[in-house]
Protein backbone atom coordinates (compact mmCIF):
# COMPACT_ATOMS: atom_id res chain seq x y z
CA UNK A 1 0.00 0.00 0.00
CA UNK A 2 0.91 3.43 -0.28
CA UNK A 3 3.63 4.68 1.62
CA UNK A 4 1.80 7.82 2.88
CA UNK A 5 -1.02 5.51 3.82
CA UNK A 6 1.03 3.49 5.98
CA UNK A 7 2.38 5.98 7.69
CA UNK A 8 -1.58 7.40 8.50
CA UNK A 9 -2.15 3.61 9.91
CA UNK A 10 0.71 3.72 12.32
CA UNK A 11 -0.03 7.75 13.69
CA UNK A 12 -3.68 6.36 14.03
CA UNK A 13 -2.45 2.90 15.78
CA UNK A 14 -0.35 5.49 18.53
CA UNK A 15 -3.17 7.20 18.85
CA UNK A 16 -5.17 4.38 19.93
CA UNK A 17 -2.24 3.66 22.04
CA UNK A 18 -2.11 6.77 23.67
CA UNK A 19 -6.16 7.04 24.15
CA UNK A 20 -6.17 3.40 25.67
CA UNK A 21 -4.54 4.88 28.78
CA UNK A 22 -7.46 6.65 29.54
CA UNK A 23 -10.65 5.45 27.23
CA UNK A 24 -11.73 1.76 27.97
CA UNK A 25 -13.57 1.11 24.75
CA UNK A 26 -9.39 2.08 23.25
CA UNK A 27 -8.02 -0.09 25.71
CA UNK A 28 -10.60 -3.26 24.87
CA UNK A 29 -10.06 -2.95 20.92
CA UNK A 30 -5.79 -3.26 21.30
CA UNK A 31 -6.66 -5.92 24.15
CA UNK A 32 -9.06 -8.02 21.64
CA UNK A 33 -6.07 -7.04 18.50
CA UNK A 34 -3.79 -8.47 20.55
CA UNK A 35 -5.74 -12.05 20.94
CA UNK A 36 -6.53 -12.02 17.22
CA UNK A 37 -4.34 -14.77 15.61
CA UNK A 38 -3.97 -16.86 18.94
CA UNK A 39 -8.21 -16.99 18.90
CA UNK A 40 -8.02 -17.73 14.87
CA UNK A 41 -5.12 -20.73 15.80
CA UNK A 42 -7.30 -21.93 18.59
CA UNK A 43 -11.00 -21.86 17.05
CA UNK A 44 -10.89 -21.60 13.13
CA UNK A 45 -11.76 -24.77 11.32
CA UNK A 46 -8.90 -25.18 8.75
CA UNK A 47 -11.48 -27.73 6.87
CA UNK A 48 -10.45 -26.79 3.43
CA UNK A 49 -13.51 -28.78 1.87
CA UNK A 50 -15.46 -26.18 3.26
CA UNK A 51 -15.97 -22.56 1.87
CA UNK A 52 -14.70 -19.75 4.71
CA UNK A 53 -16.85 -16.73 4.13
CA UNK A 54 -14.98 -13.94 6.20
CA UNK A 55 -17.45 -11.13 6.93
CA UNK A 56 -15.95 -7.60 8.68
CA UNK A 57 -18.55 -5.05 10.30
CA UNK A 58 -16.84 -1.71 11.80
CA UNK A 59 -19.53 -1.79 14.32
CA UNK A 60 -22.94 -3.11 15.84
CA UNK A 61 -24.32 -0.86 13.39
CA UNK A 62 -22.65 -2.21 10.08
CA UNK A 63 -23.16 -6.12 11.87
CA UNK A 64 -27.18 -5.31 12.27
CA UNK A 65 -27.02 -4.20 8.18
CA UNK A 66 -24.50 -6.85 7.88
CA UNK A 67 -27.09 -9.98 9.46
CA UNK A 68 -29.62 -10.49 6.95
CA UNK A 69 -26.89 -11.77 4.98
CA UNK A 70 -24.93 -14.03 6.99
CA UNK A 71 -28.66 -15.45 7.94
CA UNK A 72 -29.38 -16.00 4.47
CA UNK A 73 -25.64 -17.70 4.01
CA UNK A 74 -26.14 -19.92 6.67
CA UNK A 75 -29.83 -20.85 5.51
CA UNK A 76 -29.38 -21.81 2.13
CA UNK A 77 -24.90 -22.74 2.73
CA UNK A 78 -25.00 -24.61 6.26
CA UNK A 79 -21.31 -26.30 5.56
CA UNK A 80 -20.13 -22.68 5.09
CA UNK A 81 -17.82 -21.32 7.76
CA UNK A 82 -18.44 -17.98 8.97
CA UNK A 83 -15.41 -15.67 10.08
CA UNK A 84 -17.09 -12.42 11.56
CA UNK A 85 -14.30 -9.30 12.50
CA UNK A 86 -15.56 -6.55 14.16
CA UNK A 87 -12.76 -3.42 14.62
CA UNK A 88 -14.98 -1.58 17.75
CA UNK A 89 -15.60 -2.62 20.92
CA UNK A 90 -19.62 -1.94 20.17
CA UNK A 91 -19.91 -4.53 17.96
CA UNK A 92 -17.33 -7.18 19.23
CA UNK A 93 -18.34 -7.07 22.88
CA UNK A 94 -22.23 -6.95 22.24
CA UNK A 95 -21.76 -9.87 19.41
CA UNK A 96 -18.43 -12.25 20.41
CA UNK A 97 -21.03 -14.69 20.88
CA UNK A 98 -23.64 -14.93 17.94
CA UNK A 99 -24.34 -18.26 16.89
CA UNK A 100 -24.48 -17.65 13.17
CA UNK A 101 -20.03 -17.29 13.47
CA UNK A 102 -17.89 -19.96 13.48
CA UNK A 103 -15.02 -17.29 14.85
CA UNK A 104 -15.30 -13.84 16.26
CA UNK A 105 -12.41 -11.55 16.33
CA UNK A 106 -10.89 -8.30 16.64
CA UNK A 107 -9.61 -6.66 13.35
CA UNK A 108 -5.81 -6.11 13.83
CA UNK A 109 -4.91 -2.81 12.32
CA UNK A 110 -4.40 -2.14 8.29
CA UNK A 111 -0.59 -2.61 8.64
CA UNK A 112 1.00 -4.61 5.86
CA UNK A 113 2.46 -7.28 8.15
CA UNK A 114 -1.17 -7.91 9.86
CA UNK A 115 -3.27 -7.95 6.40
CA UNK A 116 -0.72 -10.28 4.78
CA UNK A 117 -0.47 -12.29 7.95
CA UNK A 118 -3.97 -12.31 8.43
CA UNK A 119 -5.16 -13.18 4.62
CA UNK A 120 -2.85 -16.15 5.07
CA UNK A 121 -3.91 -17.42 7.99
CA UNK A 122 -7.52 -17.23 7.18
CA UNK A 123 -7.18 -18.47 4.18
CA UNK A 124 -10.77 -16.90 3.13
CA UNK A 125 -12.84 -18.16 0.01
CA UNK A 126 -14.56 -15.07 0.09
CA UNK A 127 -14.54 -11.74 2.36
CA UNK A 128 -17.64 -9.42 2.65
CA UNK A 129 -17.31 -6.13 4.01
CA UNK A 130 -20.05 -4.09 5.23
CA UNK A 131 -21.10 -0.29 4.67
CA UNK A 132 -17.98 2.06 4.91
CA UNK A 133 -14.67 -0.82 5.42
CA UNK A 134 -12.20 0.65 3.29
CA UNK A 135 -8.73 -0.83 4.91
CA UNK A 136 -6.13 -0.61 2.02
CA UNK A 137 -3.43 -3.55 3.00
CA UNK A 138 -6.36 -5.60 3.65
CA UNK A 139 -7.86 -5.30 0.32
CA UNK A 140 -5.10 -5.34 -1.64
CA UNK A 141 -4.15 -8.94 0.40
CA UNK A 142 -7.36 -10.22 -0.86
CA UNK A 143 -6.79 -9.05 -4.30
CA UNK A 144 -3.46 -10.84 -4.06
CA UNK A 145 -4.72 -13.96 -3.05
CA UNK A 146 -7.63 -14.00 -5.71
CA UNK A 147 -10.26 -13.68 -3.04
CA UNK A 148 -13.67 -12.53 -4.34
CA UNK A 149 -13.99 -9.44 -2.47
CA UNK A 150 -17.32 -7.44 -2.18
CA UNK A 151 -19.05 -4.42 0.11
CA UNK A 152 -22.02 -4.30 0.86
CA UNK A 153 -24.33 -1.58 1.46
CA UNK A 154 -22.27 1.17 0.51
CA UNK A 155 -23.06 4.94 0.37
CA UNK A 156 -21.11 7.42 -1.45
CA UNK A 157 -21.11 11.32 -1.21
CA UNK A 158 -19.09 14.23 -3.25
CA UNK A 159 -17.57 15.40 0.28
CA UNK A 160 -15.53 12.07 0.84
CA UNK A 161 -12.11 11.49 -0.24
CA UNK A 162 -12.63 9.55 -3.00
CA UNK A 163 -14.13 12.30 -4.97
CA UNK A 164 -10.71 14.66 -3.89
CA UNK A 165 -8.48 15.58 -6.67
CA UNK A 166 -5.77 13.95 -4.36
CA UNK A 167 -7.89 11.06 -3.56
CA UNK A 168 -6.36 8.62 -6.83
CA UNK A 169 -4.84 6.06 -3.88
CA UNK A 170 -8.07 6.40 -2.31
CA UNK A 171 -10.08 5.36 -5.35
CA UNK A 172 -7.16 2.43 -6.27
CA UNK A 173 -8.70 0.81 -3.18
CA UNK A 174 -12.14 1.01 -4.53
CA UNK A 175 -10.99 -1.09 -7.49
CA UNK A 176 -9.60 -3.92 -5.76
CA UNK A 177 -13.14 -4.75 -4.46
CA UNK A 178 -14.66 -7.85 -7.17
CA UNK A 179 -18.06 -5.66 -6.66
CA UNK A 180 -19.22 -2.68 -4.62
CA UNK A 181 -22.71 -2.70 -4.02
CA UNK A 182 -24.26 0.79 -3.46
CA UNK A 183 -27.30 1.75 -1.52
CA UNK A 184 -28.36 4.32 -4.59
CA UNK A 185 -27.69 5.44 -8.11
CA UNK A 186 -26.14 8.82 -6.88
CA UNK A 187 -23.60 6.46 -5.40
CA UNK A 188 -23.24 4.60 -8.82
CA UNK A 189 -22.99 7.72 -10.82
CA UNK A 190 -20.35 9.27 -8.26
CA UNK A 191 -17.84 6.22 -8.89
CA UNK A 192 -18.60 6.01 -12.19
CA UNK A 193 -17.54 9.84 -12.80
CA UNK A 194 -14.14 8.81 -10.99
CA UNK A 195 -13.73 5.30 -13.17
CA UNK A 196 -15.07 3.39 -10.40
CA UNK A 197 -17.21 1.06 -12.10
CA UNK A 198 -16.99 -2.23 -10.18
CA UNK A 199 -20.39 -0.91 -9.12
CA UNK A 200 -24.09 -2.23 -8.67
CA UNK A 201 -26.83 -0.68 -7.30
CA UNK A 202 -28.02 -3.12 -4.60
CA UNK A 203 -30.07 -1.21 -2.06
CA UNK A 204 -29.86 -1.25 1.95
CA UNK A 205 -30.06 -4.35 3.99
CA UNK A 206 -30.95 -2.85 7.06
CA UNK A 207 -34.88 -2.63 5.60
CA UNK A 208 -34.91 -6.60 5.41
CA UNK A 209 -33.24 -6.17 9.06
CA UNK A 210 -35.47 -4.27 10.55
CA UNK A 211 -38.56 -6.42 8.82
CA UNK A 212 -37.39 -9.46 10.61
CA UNK A 213 -37.07 -7.70 14.04
CA UNK A 214 -40.62 -6.44 13.59
CA UNK A 215 -41.67 -9.87 12.74
CA UNK A 216 -39.95 -11.53 15.81
CA UNK A 217 -40.33 -8.32 17.96
CA UNK A 218 -41.02 -9.47 22.01
CA UNK A 219 -43.38 -8.80 24.24
CA UNK A 220 -42.22 -7.23 27.91
CA UNK A 221 -44.88 -7.85 30.66
CA UNK A 222 -43.47 -4.56 32.54
CA UNK A 223 -43.85 -2.46 29.75
CA UNK A 224 -47.29 -3.92 28.25
CA UNK A 225 -48.63 -3.16 31.34
CA UNK A 226 -47.12 0.17 32.00
CA UNK A 227 -48.64 0.99 28.32
CA UNK A 228 -52.47 -0.55 29.51
CA UNK A 229 -53.15 2.89 30.56
CA UNK A 230 -53.82 3.84 26.87
CA UNK A 231 -51.59 7.33 27.62
CA UNK A 232 -50.06 8.26 24.68
CA UNK A 233 -46.55 7.08 25.17
CA UNK A 234 -43.03 8.35 23.58
CA UNK A 235 -40.57 6.13 23.12
CA UNK A 236 -36.61 7.51 22.95
CA UNK A 237 -33.92 5.46 21.34
CA UNK A 238 -29.95 5.35 21.53
CA UNK A 239 -30.44 8.89 23.53
CA UNK A 240 -27.30 11.08 24.55
CA UNK A 241 -28.27 14.04 26.64
CA UNK A 242 -28.57 16.44 23.85
CA UNK A 243 -31.74 13.97 22.75
CA UNK A 244 -32.82 14.23 26.41
CA UNK A 245 -32.52 18.13 26.87
CA UNK A 246 -35.24 18.65 24.11
CA UNK A 247 -37.24 15.30 25.40
CA UNK A 248 -37.56 16.07 29.17
CA UNK A 249 -38.57 19.54 29.42
CA UNK A 250 -41.76 18.29 27.36
CA UNK A 251 -42.45 15.43 29.72
CA UNK A 252 -41.73 17.18 32.63
CA UNK A 253 -44.44 19.35 31.76
CA UNK A 254 -46.95 16.59 30.21
CA UNK A 255 -47.55 14.46 33.13
CA UNK A 256 -50.34 12.81 31.44
CA UNK A 257 -48.70 10.85 28.98
CA UNK A 258 -45.81 7.90 29.30
CA UNK A 259 -42.20 7.91 28.49
CA UNK A 260 -39.69 5.40 27.92
CA UNK A 261 -36.29 6.22 27.47
CA UNK A 262 -33.03 3.52 26.38
CA UNK A 263 -29.96 5.75 26.41
CA UNK A 264 -27.18 4.89 24.58
CA UNK A 265 -24.82 4.41 27.96
CA UNK A 266 -25.97 3.81 31.01
CA UNK A 267 -23.94 3.39 33.58
CA UNK A 268 -24.62 3.70 37.24
CA UNK A 269 -23.47 7.97 37.29
CA UNK A 270 -25.44 8.79 33.78
CA UNK A 271 -28.70 7.08 35.18
CA UNK A 272 -28.65 8.44 38.05
CA UNK A 273 -28.11 11.92 36.59
CA UNK A 274 -30.91 11.09 34.01
CA UNK A 275 -33.31 10.10 36.89
CA UNK A 276 -32.67 13.20 38.79
CA UNK A 277 -33.76 14.99 35.71
CA UNK A 278 -37.37 13.87 35.79
CA UNK A 279 -40.28 14.40 37.08
CA UNK A 280 -43.17 11.93 38.28
CA UNK A 281 -42.61 8.56 39.05
CA UNK A 282 -39.36 6.81 37.55
CA UNK A 283 -38.39 3.63 37.77
CA UNK A 284 -35.46 1.15 35.63
CA UNK A 285 -36.53 -1.17 33.95
CA UNK A 286 -34.57 -4.06 35.61
CA UNK A 287 -35.85 -3.28 39.33
CA UNK A 288 -39.49 -2.49 38.19
CA UNK A 289 -42.13 -5.24 39.11
CA UNK A 290 -44.99 -6.01 36.58
CA UNK A 291 -47.21 -5.04 39.32
CA UNK A 292 -45.91 -1.69 40.03
CA UNK A 293 -45.31 -0.63 36.14
CA UNK A 294 -48.68 0.68 35.73
CA UNK A 295 -48.04 3.75 37.84
CA UNK A 296 -44.80 4.54 36.47
CA UNK A 297 -44.88 7.17 34.42
CA UNK A 298 -41.01 6.90 32.97
CA UNK A 299 -39.59 3.94 32.35
CA UNK A 300 -35.79 4.05 31.86
CA UNK A 301 -33.82 0.81 30.34
CA UNK A 302 -31.05 -0.45 31.69
CA UNK A 303 -29.83 -3.09 29.66
CA UNK A 304 -28.96 -4.27 25.89
CA UNK A 305 -30.91 -6.04 23.24
CA UNK A 306 -34.04 -4.94 23.42
CA UNK A 307 -34.59 -1.26 21.75
CA UNK A 308 -35.85 -2.44 18.20
CA UNK A 309 -39.08 -4.63 20.25
CA UNK A 310 -39.51 -1.38 22.80
CA UNK A 311 -41.13 0.65 19.47
CA UNK A 312 -43.67 -1.58 18.93
CA UNK A 313 -44.95 0.35 22.46
CA UNK A 314 -44.95 4.01 20.76
CA UNK A 315 -47.30 6.47 19.31
CA UNK A 316 -44.35 8.46 18.07
CA UNK A 317 -40.44 7.18 18.37
CA UNK A 318 -37.29 9.93 18.82
CA UNK A 319 -34.14 8.52 17.48
CA UNK A 320 -31.62 9.68 19.40
CA UNK A 321 -27.49 11.00 17.89
CA UNK A 322 -29.15 13.56 15.59
CA UNK A 323 -27.49 16.43 17.94
CA UNK A 324 -24.33 14.62 18.15
CA UNK A 325 -21.82 12.82 15.79
CA UNK A 326 -25.53 11.40 14.30
CA UNK A 327 -28.57 9.66 14.29
CA UNK A 328 -28.80 5.91 15.31
CA UNK A 329 -31.13 3.51 12.86
CA UNK A 330 -34.44 5.59 12.24
CA UNK A 331 -35.84 2.31 10.58
CA UNK A 332 -35.91 0.16 13.80
CA UNK A 333 -38.74 2.45 14.45
CA UNK A 334 -40.30 3.74 11.37
CA UNK A 335 -40.90 -0.42 10.38
CA UNK A 336 -43.57 -0.36 13.16
CA UNK A 337 -45.05 2.57 11.55
CA UNK A 338 -44.92 5.18 13.55
CA UNK A 339 -43.67 8.49 12.83
CA UNK A 340 -39.97 8.95 13.94
CA UNK A 341 -38.22 12.78 15.79
CA UNK A 342 -34.67 13.31 15.43
CA UNK A 343 -32.18 16.43 15.66
CA UNK A 344 -30.49 17.94 12.34
CA UNK A 345 -27.50 16.05 12.02
CA UNK A 346 -29.02 13.54 9.64
CA UNK A 347 -27.51 14.43 6.59
CA UNK A 348 -25.58 11.19 6.15
CA UNK A 349 -28.49 8.85 6.43
CA UNK A 350 -30.31 8.91 3.06
CA UNK A 351 -33.39 7.06 4.75
CA UNK A 352 -33.74 9.74 7.29
CA UNK A 353 -33.61 12.79 4.93
CA UNK A 354 -35.91 10.49 2.77
CA UNK A 355 -38.57 9.59 6.02
CA UNK A 356 -38.91 13.42 6.03
CA UNK A 357 -39.08 14.55 2.59
CA UNK A 358 -42.57 12.03 2.49
CA UNK A 359 -43.74 12.66 5.82
CA UNK A 360 -43.12 9.68 7.64
CA UNK A 361 -40.47 11.58 9.97
CA UNK A 362 -39.69 15.03 11.63
CA UNK A 363 -36.66 17.28 12.24
CA UNK A 364 -36.31 19.08 15.55
CA UNK A 365 -33.40 21.86 16.44
CA UNK A 366 -34.47 22.26 20.07
CA UNK A 367 -36.94 21.93 22.70
CA UNK A 368 -39.24 23.97 21.43
CA UNK A 369 -39.59 22.44 17.92
CA UNK A 370 -40.13 19.08 19.85
CA UNK A 371 -42.79 20.41 21.74
CA UNK A 372 -44.69 21.62 18.86
CA UNK A 373 -44.37 18.24 16.69
CA UNK A 374 -45.49 16.40 19.29
CA UNK A 375 -48.36 18.26 20.45
CA UNK A 376 -49.40 18.23 16.52
CA UNK A 377 -49.26 14.53 16.51
CA UNK A 378 -50.30 14.15 19.93
CA UNK A 379 -53.90 16.18 19.36
CA UNK A 380 -54.37 15.31 15.27
CA UNK A 381 -55.46 11.66 15.07
CA UNK A 382 -55.29 11.65 10.92
CA UNK A 383 -51.75 13.28 11.04
CA UNK A 384 -50.37 10.91 13.54
CA UNK A 385 -52.24 8.14 11.28
CA UNK A 386 -50.83 9.78 8.12
CA UNK A 387 -47.45 9.83 9.58
CA UNK A 388 -47.53 6.22 10.51
CA UNK A 389 -48.67 4.83 7.75
CA UNK A 390 -46.05 6.96 5.12
CA UNK A 391 -43.51 5.56 7.08
CA UNK A 392 -44.39 1.98 7.02
CA UNK A 393 -45.45 2.12 3.08
CA UNK A 394 -41.45 3.57 3.00
CA UNK A 395 -39.87 0.72 4.49
CA UNK A 396 -41.95 -1.24 2.34
CA UNK A 397 -41.19 -0.36 -0.60
CA UNK A 398 -37.35 -0.21 0.07
CA UNK A 399 -37.32 -4.60 1.07
CA UNK A 400 -35.22 -7.12 -1.02
CA UNK A 401 -31.86 -5.73 -0.82
CA UNK A 402 -30.56 -8.73 1.06
CA UNK A 403 -32.23 -11.22 -1.46
CA UNK A 404 -30.67 -9.07 -4.47
CA UNK A 405 -27.01 -8.88 -3.44
CA UNK A 406 -27.31 -12.66 -2.54
CA UNK A 407 -28.35 -14.12 -5.46
CA UNK A 408 -25.48 -11.47 -7.10
CA UNK A 409 -22.93 -13.30 -5.10
CA UNK A 410 -24.19 -16.43 -5.26
CA UNK A 411 -25.73 -16.95 -8.35
CA UNK A 412 -28.52 -20.01 -8.15
CA UNK A 413 -26.48 -23.05 -9.52
CA UNK A 414 -24.87 -26.01 -8.72
CA UNK A 415 -21.59 -25.90 -7.10
CA UNK A 416 -19.65 -24.52 -4.60
CA UNK A 417 -18.36 -20.90 -3.96
CA UNK A 418 -15.27 -22.29 -5.47
CA UNK A 419 -17.14 -23.12 -9.31
CA UNK A 420 -19.55 -20.11 -9.09
CA UNK A 421 -16.70 -17.33 -8.50
CA UNK A 422 -14.26 -19.00 -11.00
CA UNK A 423 -16.95 -19.88 -14.08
Amino acid sequence: MNFLYNIGINIYKAAVSIAALHHEKAKKMLRGQALTFATLEEKLDYDSSRDLIWIHASSLGEFEQGRPLIEMIKRDKPNARILLSFFSPSGYEVRKDYNLADVVVYLPMDTPANAKRFVETVKPTMAIFVKYEFWGNYLQQLKAHNVPTYIVSAIFRPSQIFFKPWGGMFREILKCYTRIFVQNEESRLLLKDVGVTNVEVGGDTRFDRVKAVREAAREFPVIARMVSNGKFTLVVGSSWQPDEDVVIPYFNSHPDINLIIAPHEFDKERLAQLQGRINGKVSLYSMTPENEAESTQCLIIDCFGILSSLYRYAHVAMVGGGFGAGIHNVNEAAVYGIPVIYGPKYGKFKEASDLIACGGAYCVHDADEFAAIVDKLRTDANLLRQSGNVADKYIKSHLGATGFIYNSIFPRRAGDLRQTETE
